[in-house]
């Protein structure tokens, strides 16, 4: 049991996000005045001044004369903040955070975030010291472009919207949507690049063009801008059963191909950092943490997750769904809001008495579940958590145009896990990512005869990969192809391969005495231990018991 946890309760979480509409007394939408910080490091309510509830139009030039003022020392940091986004219309939260890069010592750290866009994490002995740093690394970067006219349109008689492109085609017919999109720049520059780098290799592959519908993208932030660092694609898990060569990619869901892609990513950059080549290490995102012996992602560089459909399973939970005894038994929300597994593209609960589990067919959890637990686990894996601290994404960006409820997806990957924190080993976390929509990169064509098939790419890849998702091996006509045994390079041997070589560049000799792809996972004891802490919660919590897998498939050697 997880005695004294901060986190809601499945009752709490039922009667907090379930029986009240959005925007009605009481709902967690409603309480912006209040701030609550829980004690695993992240807000459990928003903090910030009560919004207006009607529209208020701004006055032109007002917020020139707050930043003046603060400009000549007349005003804090902090209030100087919250003056513009009363003044500007945007939603400000000064969220508690972990710190970044290498620091020692007990620090508290605060962020500014703007319209759901994380700002430079301030530091602090106090929280009052934390908070004022970060209010004034938030206007160091924020103050030029208002200066400058960038940002805000003029007045009007609604809230101002932030400038962007042309609204989608769909915005008036679906007006709630085109404001969340448009209300996020950032947001919008990360979906372009997602686009630009899809269009680009599509079009040198044109004959896979159909595959782009399911496209998810990991994309990295640095202070030069934004990169895709890994793109994945496909809707299948292979219908051969699992496969003791570990040679066969058996699931080949976008958000799995998207993630191993990744995974390849971050082992190239270890390869990097522990060259011997002059020059090698400096271009490595990798630095060596300052509190530990793991390395960490330069303090200056942040994920981002793009996922062009709106994740099956608990994401998907009707967004009026209400837990009204009259109407609905409490079984049903239970279902909605519980673990899912996928099975043959079908998506059932975990408590669903349709589903007959049988070993001829391949069973997952489904996808909102997985990125649910790379929250709190991190998304490098257990092979990669030897080398490295946790890696988190900090938003999630969904592309679906016909999804304008986010609400079962914060729901499902934030508050079912809320709380977990205080239990898990150190450097893991449940990190609270920011959820928007953002426009498609490429329209689903489900009707395709390529439907099947799954392509990946990662920074650094000179062709795509493409992948029959049935099969779980490359196709003959795929641009890259591994040998003549068509393996994928995103199999489970290729990883263990790409483990053994950084093993042996790191001189982690531990390491290379594993006998098998499941003893070297089993060895990184941390990662195991917040894998058990975490299914232990999600059952304690009652969304159910998380699928344990046949080992059959792990216990393999090169």
């Amino acid at each position: 049991m997880f005695r004294g946890a901060r986190g809601a309760s499945f009752s709490q979480i039922l009667k907090q996000n379930l029986s009240l509409p959005p925007g009605a007394p009481g709902s967690h939408e409603y309480q912006r005045g209040s701030c609550g910080i829980s004690e695993n490091g992240f807000d459990s309510k928003v903090c910030g001044p009560p919004r207006p509830a009607l529209p208020v139009k701004p006055k032109p030039g007002s917020y020139k004369l707050v930043i003046d003022r603060y400009k000549q020392g007349e005003s804090h940091a902090v209030s100087t903040l919250y003056q513009l986004a009363q003044i500007l219309q945007f939603h400000l939260e000064m969220k508690e955070t972990v710190t970044t890069g290498n620091v020692t010592g007990f620090f508290f750290a605060f962020c500014a975030v703007i319209d759901g866009v994380a700002y430079k994490t301030g530091m602090g002995l106090t929280k009052k010291e934390a908070r004022l740093k970060a209010a004034e690394l938030a206007l160091k970067d924020l103050l030029p472009t208002l200066d400058a006219g960038s940002v805000l349109p003029e007045a009007s008689e609604g809230p101002p919207p932030l400038p962007v492109k042309e609204e989608s085609s769909f915005s008036e017919v679906h007006p709630s949507r085109a404001i969340l999109e448009r209300k996020n720049p950032v947001s919008l520059q990360i979906a372009q690049t997602v686009s630009d780098q899809l269009t680009k290799l599509m079009s040198s592959y044109p004959e896979f063009s159909a595959c782009g519908g399911t496209t998810v993208a990991f994309i990295m932030q640095t202070p030069s801008g934004y990169e895709v660092v890994a793109l994945g694609t496909g809707s299948f898990n292979t219908r051969e059963s699992a496969s003791p060569c570990g040679r066969l990619l058996h699931d080949a869901h976008a958000v799995v191909t998207a993630r191993r892609s990744l995974m390849r990513f971050l082992y190239q950059h270890l390869l990097l950092f522990y060259s011997q080549t002059e020059g090698l290490k400096e271009k490595s995102i990798f630095q060596q943490s300052g509190t530990s012996s793991l390395l960490s992602l330069k303090s200056d560089i942040t994920l981002h997750l793009y996922v062009n459909q709106l994740p099956k399973g608990a994401a998907q939970m009707p967004s009026k769904l209400r837990l009204n005894p009259l109407s609905i038994s409490a079984w049903e929300v239970n279902n909605e809001i519980s673990l899912h597994l996928t099975v043959e593209g079908k998506v059932f609960s975990v408590f669903s008495s349709t589903f007959e589990h049988s070993s001829s067919k391949l069973v997952s959890m489904s996808t909102t579940d997985k990125i649910t637990q790379w929250q709190v686990l991190g998304y490098q894996g257990a092979l990669l958590s030897h080398f490295i601290e946790p890696v988190y994404v900090q938003s999630i960006l969904i592309g679906d145009s016909s999804c304008h409820d986010i609400r079962g997806m914060e729901i499902s990957i934030s508050q079912r896990v809320e709380g977990i924190t205080p239990h898990l080993p150190m450097y893991y976390c449940m990190v609270r990512p920011h959820i928007g929509l953002v426009p498609s990169v490429a329209a689903s064509n489900t009707s395709s005869a390529q439907c099947t098939l799954s392509i990946n790419w990662s920074l650094g890849d000179s062709s795509l990969e493409v992948v029959d998702g049935l099969e779980g091996k490359a196709v003959e006509e795929s641009p890259f192809k591994s040998g003549s045994g068509l393996a994928s390079r995103l199999c489970k041997a290729a990883m263990l391969n790409r483990f053994r070589l950084v093993a042996k560049e790191a001189q982690r000799v531990d390491l290379l005495s594993s006998t098998s792809y499941r003893a070297a996972k089993k060895m990184a004891k941390p990662y195991q231990e917040a894998k058990n802490v975490l299914r232990a919660y999600l059952l304690q919590q009652g969304y159910g018991t998380w699928l344990v897998k046949h080992s059959v498939s792990d216990n393999f050697s090169m």
